[in-house]
């Protein structure tokens, strides 16, 4: 609450005062809560004034009177007590109309805070939770000193499978039409609506792209940790529309839009306290959502069983076609309504989507194939780096064998042991158990766990490597989407606006994907013996190839266009000449993004898949917050070192900006940035995992105890197992 005073306190006269009063009634009612008896629990419901007294019960009325008992002093009474705060603190000669608008600036900033409450209370109440039920697990945790996934048993040959696929693959239709109509489109309503300068509206696009996308993570995390997959994504749903609904109401009342000015941002005040509130609560759903529904999709499918091994490697085209026709959707009806019609209509369309999204992804429930939330992947990471420290002095033996692992024979018939592999020699020590010592927490990790983070550490350059891609996939939905707008847009009579070019590479995309999946993964099966045709690392690396080569013909259509403009009477060419650079950027994408979702998927271990799922998305935030330090370091430089003594990207005349350099630039590094890619696809070693049911027999297993310690006994020799016992 002290942050947002502070934030809001940058604002007109009267908005730090009217904020502060809104923050202050908020607290107030709060601990009126806590000190009338109440607390956040279901058991904390007051049923007495609700049921005594009453010979029969009538729902709406017990309903009403439990809900003014139990919340009255914290939401029912703040609520109707803010009209009296506005008399207060304004005049009425100001007019009804002031009052009003006031009034419910002051009810959407007191939504607002009672919103980001109520999601930390639930965050914090499901994290507490969650450490209970692992207190009441310690005793079996301790046995295996590994938290990996456990799968519920499918109670019906109807769960998992392409089946359960299909609710997931509308869902990522219905809410894509919005998010990437928003993706292409808001910097244009970030110029036109919220009066941001041609660099201040690419670079507030950049960082909320970035932002949605470095927040997957936050979606895996908790994904892989406290909740299922799917309540994951509801969560992150819910959190979604209310950033859509603010985004409609702010687009539609012109009151709490800024006013023109010549600075780079015009938005201050409680303005933009509710356009960041807005645009970052959208960004924390969506990232969310991307988050951990990959992992959810590619959960449904058995690796054990051939079929479904081979039905993984599918699955990922057919979600990444779902996107691309939600896309192409969202970037002709959505964007045209958005540009052409009402801002806030284009909100509500992709609020209305998203919603029914939610709906389809929560109705294939009783068809999904659950996973059950383990350890956490992050705390498994920070005890092998804890315990890699603390043993710093250790000597490593030569012989892997030495190293400690579990073997707990029940607990390993349900996990796969990831064997030991010689690279990072150093994280080792984290798997030596010094003699005399017992095996507990935080004192020593198994081979396994140490393993763990050694994939992580070897996917780290391959996640690096494609950073500069994304950096100019930036661009194509900042400075050409402005470009478009100084283009011809007419096709004939119809006007097409600027921000639905994307719809060329989208087509593009949606065409080349069952050609794709049908005709280039057979015949390539044939020449290469790859049951995917091509492995993931070399569709990461044709992709990269074909980004740098959009961006050499990004920079030319440049040139063409202000040649045009300036030296023909301002002449206007074609908006179709973007999409030359828009398609080949858009194979590049179907190729890469695929590749990285199925690498990160199939190379991560099981308790982090939909972490390092995320990872993939990483790469795009990281690439999005890039291109913002290079427009502000390039603005810097160039400014400083020209003969105009103004940045290539400053001001808001782009006739005279000089964007194909900043293209080339980018295609420059794009090239060096895939030489590295291809010494780390050739250094990168893929794991190999052993499942216990398949090969792997250790010794007796140790006696249990109650003191949560390990046994201190070694990995043996492999043998086989029969064939009965493995049923």
């Amino acid at each position: 609450m002290v942050a947002f005073a502070s934030i809001v306190g940058e604002g007109g006269k009267d908005g730090p005062l009217r904020n502060f009063s809104i923050m202050q009634w908020s607290l107030f009612a709060t601990c009126l809560f806590f000190c009338s008896g109440h607390w956040c629990a279901f058991d904390g419901l007051r049923y007495g004034a609700a049921f005594i007294g009453f010979e029969e019960f009538v729902l709406v009325r017990q309903a009403i009177l439990l809900a003014i008992h139990t919340f009255g002093f914290s939401i029912i009474l703040p609520v109707f007590g803010l009209p009296l705060l506005v008399a207060t603190k304004y005049q009425a000669n100001l007019g009804k109309h002031f009052i009003f608008t006031q009034l419910s600036q002051m009810y959407t900033t007191y939504g607002l805070m009672t919103a980001i409450t109520t999601t930390f209370t639930i965050l914090c109440v499901t994290i507490q939770r969650r450490h209970h039920l692992m207190d009441l697990k310690a005793e079996a945790e301790a046995e295996a000193n590994v938290g990996d996934v456990e799968y519920q048993a499918r109670k019906t040959p109807r769960q998992g499978g392409y089946r359960a696929t299909y609710f997931i693959f509308a869902m990522m239709l219905l809410d894509n039409i919005g998010f990437v109509a928003n993706m292409v489109s808001l910097v244009l309503y970030f110029m036109n609506v919220m009066h941001f300068d041609y660099s201040g509206s690419a670079t507030t696009t950049t960082n909320l792209l970035g932002t949605a996308f470095l927040l997957t993570i936050v979606g895996g995390f908790i994904s892989d940790t406290y909740m299922n997959r799917l309540n994951t994504c509801i969560l992150f749903g819910i959190i979604q529309l209310l950033g859509y609904s603010l985004l409609v109401i702010q687009s539609h009342d012109k009151t709490l839009q800024p006013d023109p000015c010549l600075k780079s941002t015009c938005v201050h005040g409680t303005k933009a306290l509710l356009f960041y509130a807005s645009i970052y609560l959208l960004a924390l759903g969506g990232g969310g959502i991307r988050g951990c529904v990959p992992a959810l999709g590619a959960d449904q499918f058995d690796e054990k069983k051939p079929k479904e091994h081979a039905q993984l490697a599918s699955f990922f085209n057919w979600f990444l076609f779902s996107i691309t026709v939600g896309a192409s959707l969202g970037v002709t009806f959505v964007v045209y309504v958005s540009t052409e019609s009402q801002w806030y209509k284009g909100f509500i369309i992709s609020m209305s989507c998203s919603a029914v999204g939610l709906i389809f992804i929560a109705s294939g429930k009783r068809f999904y194939h659950a996973r059950v939330p383990g350890e956490s992947p992050l705390l498994r990471v920070l005890q092998v780096l804890v315990v890699t420290v603390r043993n710093w002095r250790v000597k490593v033996p030569l012989d892997s064998d030495e190293l400690y692992e579990i073997q707990s024979h029940e607990s390993s018939l349900k996990k796969k042991l990831i064997p030991h592999t010689n690279q990072f020699r150093v994280l080792d020590k984290a798997a030596v158990l010094p003699e005399g010592n017992e095996a507990r927490r935080w004192k020593v990790c198994t081979v396994t766990q140490v393993e763990e983070v050694k994939i992580l550490t070897r996917m780290m350059p391959i996640l690096l490597s494609t950073i500069i891609m994304n950096t100019s996939l930036a661009q194509l939905q900042t400075f050409s989407i402005q470009q478009g707008t100084l283009m011809n847009t007419y096709i004939g009579k119809l006007n097409i606006p600027a921000a639905s070019i994307p719809i060329i590479p989208l087509v593009f995309m949606t065409l080349l994907i069952p050609v794709y999946e049908f005709a280039f993964i057979p015949l390539v099966r044939r020449i290469t013996g790859h049951p995917n045709g091509i492995t993931e690392l070399q569709r990461v690396g044709v992709g990269l190839v074909l980004s740098a080569i959009s961006m050499v013909i990004a920079g030319v259509i440049e040139v063409k266009r202000k040649h045009e403009f300036n030296d023909h009477n301002q002449h206007r060419i074609s908006l179709f000449w973007l999409s030359f650079h828009y398609a080949i950027f858009g194979i590049a994408d179907m190729f890469t993004l695929v590749g990285l979702l199925e690498f990160f998927y199939k190379e991560a271990p099981q308790g982090m898949r939909s972490l390092s799922t995320s990872f993939s998305f990483l790469s795009l935030s990281i690439g999005y917050y890039l291109s913002t330090v290079f427009v502000e370091l390039i603005n810097l430089v160039t400014s400083k070192i020209g003969k105009s003594k103004k940045g290539w990207l400053e001001g808001r005349d782009l006739n005279r900006n000089h964007v194909q350099l900043f293209y080339w630039f980018l295609a420059i590094l794009s090239l060096i940035n895939f030489l590295i890619y291809l010494m780390c696809a050739k250094w990168y070693k893929y794991q190999s995992v052993v499942p216990f049911d398949k090969g792997m027999l250790l010794k007796d297993p140790p006696p249990r105890n109650d003191e949560n310690v390990y046994s201190t006994s070694f990995v043996s020799t492999v043998q086989n197992i029969p064939q009965n016992e493995d049923k």
